[in-house]
């Protein structure tokens, strides 16, 4: 059974921390502090800071404080001085009670780290209490013919003094027919008694009255008295006797209410009423007793009335007296002892010395989070209380001496899998059966900045047209923290590096705060295709952490260029070229050819052409692909000697850009085609010149066959290095030698059921763009069409190619890079 505690508890309580302290001095060079009870508020005990060699600045620093074991805080700490100083009235008789040693266990607690000192307070006494009797008065009746020698046991003084302050001896008013004499128990305690010296003369003298007095050890000597009130009484010669002076029993603590304990028995030898005889307690008996014990005044027997707690008093001591029904009356006495045996009925309590600490997540094995007592108020096997956690607990608990632990780290922790923790801890005794009771003490983990940002991509691809608007956002990259707080705070920036020799900075800025990107200036694609940006993401912990991430920036091309006439050559208000025709020409005749190219790519570049306005529109006509003007039909007398073309150039972007190219023809009688002059100056033999130009004839084919010849070995070359060409070669052997390279395979296959206009293919080095190759592909035209540019395994080439593929209408692409 628990109740508040009382005196007994408290002198447990000492003792036991008194015996482990000694214990735990021998090890640990403990502090001990001797201060007298009763001393001032703020009165100095000790030079804490010294004596636990701390700085003043350490204390404050570092927190400390003064936990008591008592709950009541009797010390604080001037944390200017360093000084334990009285927080609280200090009364040694309330904390140990008779105990003859009084030590008050301190527990001064620091953290950062969390570090415990035990010291000791010896709390002396000094003479502060009187001996005090309960009843300020006693009666007693006693019959003239009682036989000299006859003893009357009076009530005790209580002195809560210890030591040479408490009760020493009694002292007894002089009268000539009583003395005092002194009993002295096997406990050790006194027991003053009234001895009859010399027969009573109730004639003479009917009442007595002595004064008791009890006295203390101190000094000076304090006093307590009792009046004594002696009633002498005629006839009743003989008083009751009990068989036992005194009766010793013992009970369990847990023991019913209503149980019959003893049975205490007096005889008298007198008759009748002289001869009855009826029981009861003691005049001076406490409250206490009388509501834990009743007599039965008839029989003798003494029951249990109440509730027995061995942790509150373990030994009762009863005075009984039985008293006739003669005149006068006539008294004997006995004591009744009764043992209180524990039982296990106190459940073991956890009690936490310091409160717990928020612990770091990287905090090493061994880490202490809080303090904390075991403590069971039952004795023996009743009382010795083990502490368990659960297996899977990152805890443990770690002995410092008898019942006090420290909660300390037994692994790693990791704040990002449980920010807190609820330790779980169960106390049982070794009763029987056994009793236990838990405690959840709630342990924070802070976090450290152990995880770096991490992006939701390693890398990015962004496809920006071109000619956007300065200041415009290019992308937002995101990374996230598995961190807390300022660790998981997030900077964005961009790394430098170069693009065409300039810093990126120049190009992009980013939001430092939510990693949106933005442009600097307008991109413009026939200058810069592609780009890098190397963006860093960094915590705000210390030391912080980063992580990168590369965003490829491809341009994508606008049209935002006409295309540009090369022949005929440009002027201010256009192109204008002068041709001249035969009039015998016919019909399909090659008047001239217009050329123009367009900056921009893709089906931007893609360029037609149409005959917009003509003299004569059924005399001319213009090819849609090559810009050759050619004759619909024969031309004829009739036809006007001045002819005028308006030719549109126009590319295949949206909107359409376009330009145009004038041509002016004359017609002239008697000009002949430069084919037919030649065949007939070659069929004049007796002309001057007529064997030179034989010559340049033979000449002309000599070198047209010996082309042939190499083109041809070199489509044969092209086709057994290639498993899958089947419209294409290269126009320089520098650009074949470049795809034979022995580190790289590259294989394009195009398949195309019409004649392909404009092909561009990226890759290789996206910050390089200084090897380029030209290839004819056009079966129309004379010019290339078609750029490959070198690649390179750090893009996604094909990503490039399906971005490019989607702009070419009726195409089959077919892309093969192999690293050897």
């Amino acid at each position: 059974m628990t109740k508040t505690i009382g005196y007994r508890d408290w002198r447990w309580l000492a003792l036991w921390w008194h015996h482990f302290f000694l214990l735990w001095s021998t090890i640990d060079g403990q502090t001990r502090y001797s201060i007298p009870e009763e001393l001032k508020q703020g009165s100095v005990v000790g030079n804490l800071a010294k004596d636990l060699g701390l700085g003043l600045s350490e204390m404050f620093d570092r927190k400390l404080r003064v936990a008591s074991e008592a709950g009541e805080q009797y010390f604080s700490v001037d944390a200017g001085k360093g000084e334990l100083v009285v927080n609280d009235r200090i009364d040694r008789e309330a904390l140990c009670g008779q105990s003859a040693s009084c030590v008050l266990p301190l527990q001064v607690i620091i953290e950062n780290p969390l570090h415990l000192y035990r010291i000791e307070v010896e709390i002396r006494d000094v003479n502060d209490n009187s001996p005090n009797f309960l009843s300020k008065e006693r009666n007693l009746k006693i019959a003239e013919l009682t036989a000299v020698g006859a003893r009357y046991p009076l009530e005790t003084a209580q002195d809560l003094d210890v030591g040479s302050n408490s009760l020493k001896s009694y002292s007894l008013s002089k009268d000539e027919c009583f003395i005092l004499k002194i009993k002295e128990l096997a406990n050790g305690r006194k027991v003053p008694e009234l001895v009859l010296e010399k027969p009573l003369d109730r004639e003479k003298q009917n009442v007595h009255q002595l004064l008791l007095t009890a006295l203390d050890g101190g000094s000076p000597v304090k006093t307590g008295t009792s009046k004594i009130i002696v009633t002498v009484l005629d006839n009743n010669d003989n008083v009751p006797v009990f068989k036992k002076a005194l009766y010793k029993i013992s009970l369990p603590e847990n023991s019913q209410s209503g149980l019959m304990i003893a049975k205490v028995e007096a005889t008298d030898a007198d008759e009748g009423l002289n001869g009855e005889i009826e029981y009861s307690f003691a005049e001076h008996t406490p409250e206490t007793l009388l509501s834990i014990f009743q007599i039965n005044s008839a029989t003798g027997e003494i029951f249990l009335k109440g509730q027995l707690d061995y942790e509150n008093i373990a030994v009762h001591e009863i005075d009984i007296t039985a008293k006739d029904k003669g005149i006068p009356e006539m008294e004997g006495h006995c004591r009744v002892q009764v043992e209180v045996i524990d039982v296990n009925d106190n459940a073991p309590e956890i009690v936490l010395t310091s409160k717990p600490s928020h612990v770091p997540e990287d905090a090493p094995s061994g880490t202490v989070v809080a303090l904390l007592t075991a403590r069971d108020f039952d004795s023996g096997d009743n009382g010795k209380v083990t502490l368990q956690l659960p297996k899977d607990s990152p805890l443990t608990l770690k002995p410092s001496f008898s019942n006090n632990y420290a909660l300390v780290t037994k692994s790693g922790l990791d704040r990002e899998r449980f920010s807190q923790y609820n330790i779980e801890i169960t106390a049982t005794d070794s009763g029987s059966p056994p009793l236990s009771s838990k405690k959840t003490i709630p342990v924070s983990i802070t976090d450290v900045n152990d995880n770096p940002p991490v992006f939701a991509q390693p890398s990015y691809n962004v496809y920006l047209k071109e000619n956007g608007v300065p200041g415009s956002i290019l992308y937002s990259v995101s990374a996230s923290d598995l961190d807390f707080g300022e660790n998981a705070k997030i900077s964005y920036s961009i790394l430098d590096s170069k693009v065409q020799d300039v810093s990126v900075s120049s190009y992009v800025y980013i939001n430092s705060d939510n990693g949106s990107i933005y442009s600097m200036h307008s991109f413009d694609y026939e200058k810069l295709k592609v780009f890098q940006i190397q963006v860093q993401a960094k915590d705000q912990g210390s030391p912080s952490l980063s992580s990168n991430t590369t965003v490829h920036v491809f341009i994508l091309d606008q049209n935002d260029n006409a295309p540009s006439v090369i022949y005929p050559s440009s002027a201010a208000l256009g192109s204008l070229s002068h041709q001249r025709m035969p009039r015998s020409a016919k019909a399909g005749h090659l008047v001239t050819k217009v050329t123009a190219v367009d900056a921009d790519s893709g089906h931007n570049a893609w360029i037609s052409y149409r005959l917009a306005e003509a003299t004569d529109a059924s005399l001319f006509t213009v090819n849609l692909y090559t810009g050759e003007v050619r004759t619909k039909r024969a031309a004829s007398e009739q036809d006007d000697s001045s002819q005028r073309l308006l030719i549109e150039i126009k590319d295949d972007g949206e909107p359409a850009q376009s330009a145009t190219a004038t041509v002016s023809i004359l017609l002239e009688d008697g000009l002949h085609e430069p084919i037919l002059d030649l065949r007939q100056k070659v069929a004049e033999p007796g002309k001057k010149n007529g064997r030179i130009t034989l010559y340049l004839i033979l000449s002309l084919a000599s070198v047209s066959v010996l082309s042939l010849v190499t083109f041809l070995i070199l489509t044969v070359k092209c086709i057994r290095s290639s498993s899958s060409s089947s419209g294409s070669c290269c126009t320089r052997r520098s650009d074949c030698d470049d795809y034979k390279n022995p580190n790289r395979n590259l294989q394009i296959q195009l398949n195309t059921d019409g004649p392909i206009k404009y092909v561009e293919v990226l890759g290789g080095d996206m910050l390089s763009q200084s090897q380029s190759f030209r290839s004819c592909m056009s079966p129309m035209s004379e010019y290339s069409d078609f750029t490959l540019i070198k690649p390179s395994s750090t893009t996604d080439f094909k990503e490039v190619i399906s971005v490019l593929d989607a702009s070419l209408p009726d195409s089959t692409w077919t892309f093969e890079s192999q690293q050897k």
